[in-house]
């Protein structure tokens, strides 16, 4: 219910000759007043809204960030890899421990060029971005997230070690890896009566050329030291999944 003032009379002070006699004189009516329409209350300085941008009927269970970094611009700013990937790890360990974290490399050819973070989203099958894809018969594709080797339309039949040590010497590209770093890395848990020997590693080299045919010396070997891979016109190395090699 809306009340209103009605007119009255109050008395008001007159001065009539040097002497001051009251008189009245109408009252002003007041009028309604309307009233007071909601007030939003602001968010206060320094607190943030939540962000929420996924769609009805799901739920964000984390998130990927893409770090491109190639080996050359991580020297250029003084940190390796591992350090940078280990003080993310603990950085988001501090915001969030209920957090689960899992890192990977990704591994592209030498020279290949492009943009370092567009190789990585490549390697982690980014859906926005296109896959490379082998053209047919273009010689030998090592394909390390497969685990498997063609030869033109054949898949050379590869025991899980021979494809192991192909791998092993194909990621470390240019660079001689030692026969006792191979049985290192390939046989971490044997003990030294089933740890195999250097002239057993050349057995295992020696079926791994065999089975890759006119591509034997993909592999080659370096006199005194172990083996080395190079890259060649006619070997396509594909590493679209996670790199085989994590931290």
């Amino acid at each position: 219910m809306t009340l209103t003032a009605l007119p009255t009379r109050r008395p008001a002070a007159v001065r009539t000759h040097g002497a001051t006699a009251l008189a009245t004189r109408p009252a002003v009516a007041i009028a309604p007043t309307p009233a007071p329409k909601p007030r939003i209350r602001a968010v206060p300085d320094g607190v943030k809204r939540p962000v929420r941008a996924v769609p009805d009927g799901t739920e964000a269970r984390g998130f990927v960030l893409y770090v491109g970094l190639g080996e050359g611009a991580a020297a250029a700013d003084q940190i390796e890899l591992a350090r940078l990937v280990s003080e993310l790890r603990t950085l988001t360990a501090r915001l969030a421990p209920s957090a689960e974290t899992h890192a990977a490399v990704a591994l592209a050819p030498a020279g290949s060029g492009g943009r370092d973070v567009d190789v990585v989203r490549r390697a982690l099958q980014d859906p926005a971005v296109q896959q490379p894809v082998a053209e047919p018969d273009s010689g030998i594709v090592i394909d390390l997230s497969r685990k498997r080797v063609a030869i033109g339309d054949d898949i050379a039949p590869l025991t899980y070690k021979e494809f192991e040590l192909l791998q092993h010497i194909v990621l470390r590209e240019g660079s001689t890896v030692g026969r006792e770093a191979i049985i290192d890395a390939l046989w971490p848990d044997e003990d030294d009566a089933n740890r195999p020997n250097e002239r057993t590693i050349d057995v295992h080299v020696r079926r791994l050329r065999a089975k890759l045919g006119d591509y034997a010396e993909v592999i080659r070997t370096v006199r005194g030291s172990g083996y080395r891979f190079d890259r060649h016109a006619d070997v396509t190395v594909l590493a679209d999944g996670p790199s085989p090699d994590r931290f």
